[in-house]
């Protein structure tokens, strides 16, 4: 399983967020990179989905692709979704299509703050273009496909995520201290309004 190592001691100056962290959005909109380093700050593991897919099956995804289709690999991703959100102070990086089920965006609100990483379809193609583990994307025209399935995909996102963020292009660090400010944020008032 892919996992970063919680760190010893905490960054005192970005303080505890509690619970589990989902991150969803599109292929190549950061989720593995902004992931990772958001762990290491706050303190939590990080858990990739479709890694730990592969370490499950002992395949690429590609490969399941192939023998199973989409159908199959959705069917799988649900499970190894459901495994992990059980545990605790994780923050963990979905596939791009895990909200296609209702059962999944469902699940993924209910075991953590979801956020979305929204970018822009030139961004993401200049992210993935020359990535062959992406099968969804093995067509002539990248851009289209991409712009496909962030139309279907979007309103999906947004009806899932808790916070939404783009993450176009600036540096990583800069990304994950502005979404931890808002993870913050949306701990207190969460706070507040179960006070009130």
């Amino acid at each position: 399983m892919q996992r970063s190592k919680t760190p010893t001691t905490k960054n005192s100056d970005i303080g505890f967020i509690p619970g589990n962290i989902i991150l969803i959005g599109m292929m190549g909109a950061g989720k593995t990179t902004v992931g990772k380093l958001l762990a290491n700050l706050v303190g939590k593991t990080f858990i990739d989905v479709d890694h730990e897919i592969q370490q499950r099956t002992g395949v690429g995804i590609p490969v399941i692709f192939e023998i199973e289709g989409e159908a199959g690999f959705r069917k799988r991703e649900s499970e190894v979704l459901r495994d992990i959100v059980r545990q605790q102070n994780i923050v963990l990086a979905t596939g791009g299509g895990a909200i296609l089920l209702p059962e999944n965006r469902a699940l993924l609100r209910q075991h953590g703050t979801v956020v979305y990483l929204c970018a822009p379809v030139t961004e993401l193609r200049r992210r993935t273009h020359q990535d062959k583990n992406r099968p969804l994307l093995q067509t002539g025209n990248v851009h289209a496909r991409l712009l496909e399935l962030f139309t279907q995909r979007d309103p999906l996102y947004r009806e899932t995520a808790h916070i939404i963020m783009d993450s176009g292009r600036q540096s990583a660090r800069a990304f994950v201290q502005q979404l931890i400010q808002k993870l913050r944020q949306f701990n207190l008032k969460l706070i507040t309004t179960q006070i009130e």
